[in-house]
């Protein structure tokens, strides 16, 4: 059984082609600049790798060079497109209509154009994604998947703001929270690695990549998490400043003559790791210029290192301690440096890790970093976003 995995940004569609017998990618790849000049796709099956320059004014013509790939290139992959059983969507935003992966209908369509209010140019793109792939495969069921789904169960005192309650009821504000398919995969494979199930564990999930969130999870539900409203808010990112006061924007907009929408832009764009440093968003470009003595990259990796050790001793408190800590995604999973610092500040709490473990970790496989004499389990784990996303399609398409 196949299934194909759909995310949809503003001018690209990342894919995977899922073989559920056995959970494998058979083929997978990127449709760049999506109504803009020269747009291209990146498309990788069989061990080889195409990358094609074709016409994609919109989503739905983008979705047809996918599909024209899979079934009719020199890497070709199935023989028509009813070998694809349904497609899964990843949806950054169900707000406060959808608190669970739902079978796309044009009832859901419509309600979620509702959220592009607190999420536009996620909202936009997702349902373009939704709605050009069910014109080109009207007849194969396609599921939703919501980032902020997972995040559905914290408590109110979690994800209330302290701003006018009217203005919460009226306009949608609160704690949304991301990554939430990333920190529910995640929950799975650290209880299967510690031999329990997800219901009996407490962790601390740290997704850490260009954008990254922590989130505390008990009971196998999620009841806080950093990222807020936006995935603006939280620790320092790749571009994004994270936590910051609001004055200072109102401030900087005044002082730099700018509007509200382009201060959004200057934080989610022009601040973290990249602001700071001046060098990059990238921690091996940032950890490079560190070795060459640049004093602001350095300034920069430590500041990224102390707001994600600050944000996991909220989490433990709100949690009450954990079971274990999980690092996850692009920089939790390969950066030995960032987590050597992080562990180093928990060590207080009990926490004690194998530093050489940690610098010589394989790629790609889940490995445990503490010693026998750690009060708290720590964990590398890699996410698997897509596949979660297929396994929910499996299940919602009740195939």
């Amino acid at each position: 059984m196949k299934i194909l995995i759909i995310n949809a940004g503003s001018s690209s569609i990342k894919f995977q082609l899922f073989e559920m017998d056995d959970e494998s990618v058979i083929a997978k790849g990127t449709c760049h600049m999506i109504g803009l000049a020269d747009p291209f796709i990146e498309y990788k099956a069989k061990g080889k790798e195409l990358v094609k320059h074709l016409p994609m004014k919109d989503h739905t013509q983008a979705l047809e060079v996918v599909l024209d790939m899979l079934v009719n290139s020199e890497l070709k992959v199935i023989n028509s497109f009813d070998e694809v059983a349904a497609v899964g969507h990843r949806c950054v935003q169900g707000g406060w209509l959808y608190s669970e992966s739902v079978l796309i209908t044009d009832e859901v369509i419509e309600n979620l154009k509702q959220t592009k209010d607190i999420s536009p140019l996620h909202a936009e793109a997702n349902i373009a994604g939704m709605v050009g792939c069910r014109k080109v495969m009207p007849s194969t069921p396609q599921v939703v998947v919501f980032d902020t789904a997972f995040h559905a169960t914290m408590p109110e005192k979690a994800f209330m703001y302290g701003i006018k309650y009217e203005d919460y009821q009226k306009y949608h504000v609160r704690k949304y929270g991301f990554h939430g398919t990333s920190h529910r995969y995640i929950l799975a494979e650290t209880a299967k690695v510690m031999g329990k199930k997800p219901q009996e564990i407490k962790i601390v999930s740290c997704h850490i990549g260009n954008g990254s969130s922590i989130t505390a999870i008990k009971d196998g539900k999620s009841t806080d998490t950093t990222m807020g409203f936006t995935p603006l808010e939280g620790v320092m990112m790749g571009s994004r400043s994270g936590d910051i006061d609001p004055t200072v924007v109102s401030f900087l907009a005044e002082k730099k003559g700018k509007t509200a929408a382009e201060m959004v832009n200057y934080l989610n764009k022009e601040g973290g790791v990249l602001g700071i440093s001046g060098v990059s968003s990238d921690m091996r470009e940032l950890e490079e210029a560190i070795k060459k003595g640049n004093k602001r990259a350095e300034l920069a990796l430590e500041m990224y290192c102390y707001r994600i050790l600050k944000h996991i001793g909220a989490m433990l408190a709100v949690l009450g301690g954990a079971d274990a800590i999980v690092f996850t995604a692009g920089v939790g999973e390969n950066d030995d440096l960032v987590r050597e610092k992080i562990l180093e500040g928990l060590a207080y709490i009990g926490v004690d890790f194998d530093k050489e473990r940690n610098r010589h970790l394989p790629r790609g496989t889940a490995e445990e970093l503490s010693t026998a004499k750690s009060k708290i389990k720590v964990y590398r784990i890699p996410t698997n976003e897509e596949l979660l996303i297929a396994r929910d399609t499996k299940q919602i398409a009740k195939l």
